[in-house]
C-alpha cells in the first residue's frame, strides 16, 4: 500500500489545493484565540485585532479572532465530503483584559460558528492534561473567594457533515481499519488523559517562536476512529507536522497547511523518522491485544472469534480482518507550494 501526504506552505482559508468533498476527515489544533502566544499570528492576518487588545477591548478581540478562524471553517465546510468528520482540538482561554480577568469560552465560540455553517454537533472528547504542579489554582491561593481552578482539560469537538456514510457491504478498507474492543471502550470514552508534548520551535531568521501540547496520540486516536484506509485527512494549521505523521503511521492520506515556512524542516524531521516508529506503535498494539486475551483467558472468559490475519482470537466479528501496517519508506519531493511524501506500507 502507498499513501500520498502534501504539505502546502500556504493560508487554509484559501485552501485552492484541496477540491471540493476531497476529504474525508478533518484533525486539527488551530491557534487559540486571547492565548497571548498567539496574538501576534491573529495580529498579522487581522490587524485590526492588535487594535482591539490596545484598547483592551477583549470581546472585539475575541470575535475578530474567531472571524479568522471561521474563514478556515468556511473552507472545511467545501472540502469536506457528505458524511466526513471534523475533529477540532481547542483550549479555552483565561486572561486579564482591560484589568479584568475572565475565561474566554473557545470551544463555545467554535461549536456556534460551526453550526452556523450546516455542521451537526457529536459528543465531544475532554483531553485531560496530567500535571504534576503543586498549583492547582489561580488567584489568591487559600484565601476566599477570589481564586480560581487551573485549566487542566482542552475539548476535542467532534462535527459531521451532513449524513453518515455509507460502504459496500464488506469494503475491504474498513473492515482492515477495525480497532480492537477493547481499543474502542478506551477511545470512545469521552474522557482522555493523554499527556501532552513540548512541541517548541526556537525562533529564528524571524521565525515566530511557537510551542503546542498536541502530542501524536491525539491525532493517531481521532483518525483510527474516524476514518478507513487510504482515506484522505486535512489538518488546516499542520505545525510542525503531528497530524502528517499520524497519517502516516495510521495509513490513510493527507494534506496540510501551515501558514510558517519555518517548519518545513520539522515536518521532514519528523516524516524521517515515521518508519521505525510506525513499526514501534504497530507491534505495540499486538502486544497490548495479546495482553489483554491473555487477562481474558485467565478470568476463565473465552472470545468469540479468531482474527484472519493473526495467531489471536478477538471479541467480535468485526476484528477479524483487522490488519496492521507499518511503513517500510518515505520519499520526498519538492512542490510549487510544499512538498509531497509517498509512504510505503507493509502488513505488520
Amino acid at each position: 500500500m502507498e499513501t500520498e501526504h502534501r504539505v502546502v506552505l500556504g493560508d487554509a482559508r484559501s485552501m485552492d489545493a484541496v477540491a471540493d468533498d476531497a476529504v474525508d476527515l478533518v484533525v486539527t489544533s488551530p491557534p487559540y484565540p486571547l492565548v497571548e502566544q498567539w496574538d501576534d499570528l491573529f495580529a498579522d492576518l487581522d490587524p485590526a485585532i492588535e487594535s482591539a487588545l490596545a484598547d483592551g477591548d477583549g470581546d472585539r478581540a475575541f470575535g475578530l479572532m474567531h472571524d479568522v478562524l471561521e474563514s478556515v471553517w468556511s473552507e472545511l465546510e467545501r472540502v469536506l465530503a457528505p458524511g466526513g468528520i471534523a475533529c477540532v482540538n481547542v483550549g479555552d482561554a483565561t486572561r486579564t483584559v482591560d484589568g479584568e480577568f475572565e475565561l474566554w469560552p473557545n470551544h463555545v465560540e467554535i461549536v456556534r460558528r460551526m453550526r452556523d455553517l450546516g455542521f451537526s454537533t457529536l459528543p465531544e472528547l475532554l483531553w485531560r492534561k496530567p500535571t504534576n504542579s503543586p498549583s492547582k489554582f489561580m488567584g489568591s491561593g487559600t484565601l476566599p473567594p477570589n481564586a480560581y481552578p487551573t485549566l487542566e482539560h482542552e475539548h476535542i469537538l467532534v462535527f459531521r457533515n451532513g449524513d453518515l456514510r455509507s460502504f459496500p457491504p464488506g469494503d475491504d478498507d474498513r473492515y482492515e481499519s477495525a480497532y480492537f474492543w477493547e481499543e474502542r471502550n478506551e477511545w470512545f470514552s469521552d474522557l482522555w488523559e493523554i499527556r501532552g508534548e513540548d512541541q517548541r520551535l526556537a525562533a529564528d531568521d524571524g521565525a515566530r517562536e511557537r510551542s503546542a501540547a498536541y502530542p501524536l496520540e491525539i491525532p493517531l486516536r481521532l483518525i483510527r476512529m474516524f476514518s478507513t484506509y487510504g482515506d484522505q485527512v486535512l489538518d488546516p494549521f499542520l505545525g510542525t507536522g503531528t497530524t502528517t505523521v499520524a497519517a502516516m503511521v495510521a495509513g490513510r492520506e493527507s494534506v496540510g497547511y501551515e501558514l510558517d515556512p519555518a517548519f518545513a524542516e520539522a515536518i521532514g524531521d519528523a516524516t524521517a523518522r515515521v518508519p521505525p516508529l510506525s513499526e514501534r506503535l504497530a507491534e505495540e498494539r499486538l502486544d497490548a491485544h495479546r495482553e489483554f486475551v491473555d487477562r481474558r483467558r485467565a478470568a476463565g472468559e473465552s472470545l468469540g472469534y479468531e482474527a484472519e490475519n493473526y495467531d489471536f482470537p478477538v471479541t467480535t466479528k468485526h476484528e477479524r480482518r483487522l490488519q496492521l501496517y507499518a511503513v517500510s519508506d518515505v520519499d520526498r519531493d519538492e512542490t510549487a507550494d510544499g512538498h509531497r511524501y509517498l509512504a510505503t506500507h507493509d502488513p505488520y
